[in-house]
C-alpha cells in the first residue's frame, strides 16, 4: 500500500469518526424531542421515587464488603437514581457497577469527578496533566483529543456523567481548593481550554459536568471546611467569574455544578449557600443564562452547606432553589422523606420534581441506558490503559513545558562536558536525573532531600566546582501541587546562589511557588514543568536535552518577574 493510499484511508477513518459524533443528537438536542423510553419510565415511578431520583450517593471499591453491600441496600431499597464513585480500582468499580445496576429498578447514571481523568479516583488507570499545566498548552486540539480518550475510559467501566471540566478562573494565587485544578487566571484561555476538554468528552459520549458555578477561583476558604464568601458586584461577576460558564452554556455543556459560596450581590440572605439559592441557581442560571441542562450541586455534605442549615433542610432548600440532581447527601432516606413532606406542604411543585426527574431519565437514554448491557470484566486494566492515551499524556506533558529564561544557554548545553545534576526536595534520584545522565554521558547526580542540612548542601557546592554545567529539578513531592512547597530555608538559600550561577532549572511544581524561590528569575535557564509526574519530568529533561522545543505559556501570573503569557 503507498502512502498515498494510507493517507486517504486515514482520513476516511478520521472523517468517519466525527460523523459518527456528529449523527448523534446532543443532550441538549435530545431533551427537546418526545422520547417513548423516558415517558414509560416516568409514568411507572410513584412520588416518591421521582424524588428519589434526583438523590445520587457516594460508591467506593476500596472500603469493605459490608460498605459496598450497604450501597446496594440504599439503591434497593430508596431506588436513588445513581452513584458517585471516588476511590477504588477500575476492575473493581466495573464488576461493582455491574452489581448495583441489577439491583436498580430504573438505570443507574453513573458518574465521578475525572478533571485529569480517572486517575483522579482510580488507582492503575491514566492520570492526564492537571488543568494549570493545560493552561500552558496551546494546542487546544490535544485537549480535546484528550476528552475523547476520557470519554472511553469513563465508557469502558460503565459510568456516564464526568463531574468536570473546572472551569473556574483562578485569580486569586491563594485558592486553597481550585488552583491547579483551573486553567488558570484568564478567563479567555480557561474558556477555551474547558470547551476543548467538554467537546472532547461530550462527542465521545459523555455527560459532563462544567464547575464550580458562578465561579470557585477568587476564593481563600475551600468550601469543604466553611463558607466562602464573594464580595463582589454583580457586574464583576457577571464579567469575569461567570464567562466561561456563560461561553460553555452557549457551546451546548450538558451539566453544570453549583459551588457552595455565598455571595450577597446575588442573594442577599445571611449565610445563603449558592446551592440552595433559587435566585442563583433558578433566577441566574436557568432564567438569565438560558441553561436547559442538568443542574447537580456540589457534595451536601460538605461544611459549606451544611454548617447553617441541618438535620436535612439543605437538601430540601436545594430542590427549592432548583437543583435537578443533590449528590451525597448526608442522609439520602431522610431527605427524600423531608422533600416529600415539603411537596405536601406546597414548599415544592411536584411540576419543578417532574421537570427534573424528566432531564435525569434522559440523560440516562441519552447515556445508552435505555438498553440493558452488562459491563465487560475481562481485560479492563488494559483497555483503560491503551497505548494513544499513554502516548497523548506525553505529548501534553511536552507541549506545556513553558520556557521562561535561558533560550540560548540551553540550546549551549553541550552533552560531552561533566555535568552536575541535582534534584532539591526529593528524597532518592528522580526520573529527571536518570534521562538527564542517558544524554549527559560524563555526569554525576545529587539529591537534596526538602529537609537537607547545612552541611550536606555545602558539600555538594564544594563539588559543583569540578563540573562545567549545572542542572537543577526541584521537586514538590505532595500527593497535589498547590502553594507553599516544602523545602527548608537553606535550600532556598542554595537555589538563589544557584541562580546566580550558570545552572539551568526545572519547576516540577505548581507555579505560584516561583513567588517563594526568589532569584530563579536570574538564572540562566528556567523550565517551568508544573507537577511531579514522570511524564512531566521525562518532558522537561526532553527540552534541557534539546530534543523538545518548549511552547508553552505560563496561564497565571505569579509575581513581576512571571507575567500570565510568558514564555520563550
Amino acid at each position: 500500500m503507498n502512502i498515498r493510499h494510507f493517507l486517504i484511508i486515514g482520513l476516511f477513518s478520521i472523517s468517519s469518526t466525527f460523523a459518527a459524533f456528529a449523527q448523534k443528537k446532543t443532550y441538549l438536542q435530545t431533551l427537546e424531542e418526545p422520547n417513548q423510553w423516558v415517558d414509560s419510565v416516568f409514568k411507572r415511578l410513584s412520588k416518591r421515587q421521582k424524588i428519589a431520583q434526583m438523590f445520587f450517593v457516594r460508591a467506593n471499591t476500596n472500603f469493605s464488603k459490608a460498605y459496598q453491600d450497604s450501597v446496594g441496600k440504599v439503591i434497593r431499597r430508596q431506588r436513588i437514581g445513581g452513584l458517585v464513585f471516588f476511590q477504588g480500582g477500575p476492575g473493581r468499580q466495573a464488576i461493582l457497577t455491574n452489581k448495583y445496576q441489577t439491583l436498580a429498578k430504573v438505570p443507574l447514571l453513573v458518574t465521578s469527578d475525572g478533571e485529569w481523568g480517572l486517575g483522579m479516583r482510580l488507582d492503575s488507570t491514566i492520570s492526564y496533566p492537571y488543568q494549570m499545566a493545560l493552561g500552558a498548552v496551546q494546542n487546544k486540539d490535544l485537549i480535546y483529543k484528550m476528552g475523547l480518550e476520557v470519554a472511553k475510559d469513563y465508557k469502558r467501566i460503565g459510568m456516564h456523567m464526568n463531574l468536570a471540566p473546572d472551569v473556574d478562573v483562578n485569580n486569586n494565587p491563594k485558592n486553597p481548593v481550585i488552583n491547579f485544578r483551573s486553567f488558570g487566571e484568564n478567563k479567555y484561555n480557561v474558556a477555551t481550554k474547558a470547551a476543548a476538554y467538554m467537546n472532547g468528552m461530550q462527542d465521545g459520549g459523555l455527560l459532563v459536568s462544567i464547575k464550580h458555578f458562578p465561579g470557585h477561583g477568587d476564593t481563600d476558604v475551600d468550601s469543604h471546611y466553611d463558607l466562602p464568601q464573594l464580595k463582589f458586584t454583580k457586574e464583576r461577576l457577571d464579567s469575569l467569574e461567570l464567562y466561561p460558564f456563560k461561553e460553555l452554556i452557549k457551546g451546548g455543556a450538558a451539566g453544570v455544578m453549583i459551588a457552595h459560596m455565598n455571595i450577597p450581590s446575588l442573594d442577599n440572605t445571611p449565610n445563603m449557600p449558592s446551592t440552595l439559592s433559587k435566585p442563583i441557581v433558578t433566577g441566574l442560571l436557568k432564567e438569565e443564562l438560558g441553561f436547559k441542562g442538568i443542574v447537580i450541586s456540589d457534595a451536601m455534605e460538605m461544611k459549606g452547606v451544611v454548617k447553617n442549615f441541618k438535620d436535612g433542610e439543605a437538601d430540601v432548600m436545594g430542590i427549592i432553589a432548583g437543583n435537578d440532581i443533590l449528590e451525597l447527601s448526608e442522609n439520602s432516606a431522610r431527605a427524600i422523606k423531608l422533600v416529600r413532606n415539603a411537596v405536601r406542604e406546597d414548599r415544592i411543585s411536584m411540576d419543578q420534581i417532574d421537570q427534573s426527574v424528566k432531564k435525569i431519565l434522559t440523560a440516562k437514554y441519552w447515556a445508552g441506558l435505555n438498553v440493558k448491557k452488562s459491563i465487560d470484566e475481562n481485560n479492563v486494566f488494559a483497555e483503560v490503559n491503551r497505548p494513544e492515551s499513554v502516548a497523548l499524556v506525553q505529548q501534553l506533558a511536552e507541549s506545556a513545558m513553558t520556557l521562561l529564561t535561558g533560550k540560548e544557554n540551553i540550546k549551549q548545553l553541550n552533552p560531552e562536558k561533566r555535568t552536575i545534576i541535582i534534584s532539591i526536595g526529593a528524597p532518592q534520584v528522580t526520573l529527571f536525573q536518570r534521562e538527564l545522565g542517558a544524554f549527559y554521558k560524563n555526569a554525576v547526580f545529587y539529591t537534596l532531600d526538602k529537609n537537607a542540612t547545612a552541611n550536606y548542601i555545602a558539600k555538594v557546592l564544594r563539588e559543583i566546582k569540578a563540573f562545567d554545567q549545572i542542572i537543577i529539578g526541584i521537586h514538590d513531592t505532595r500527593t497535589r501541587p498547590g502553594n507553599g512547597i516544602v523545602l527548608s530555608d537553606d535550600l532556598k538559600m542554595f537555589i538563589k546562589d544557584m541562580s546566580l550561577s550558570n545552572a539551568v532549572f526545572a519547576l516540577f511544581a505548581n507555579p505560584y511557588n516561583l513567588a517563594a524561590l526568589p532569584g530563579l528569575e536570574k538564572s540562566q535557564g528556567l523550565v517551568v514543568a508544573y507537577q511531579k509526574e514522570d511524564f512531566m519530568q521525562k518532558a522537561a529533561a526532553s527540552v534541557i536535552k534539546n530534543q523538545v522545543i518548549a511552547t508553552g505559556k505560563l496561564p497565571v501570573t505569579v509575581n513581576s518577574f512571571f507575567k500570565y503569557g510568558d514564555g520563550l
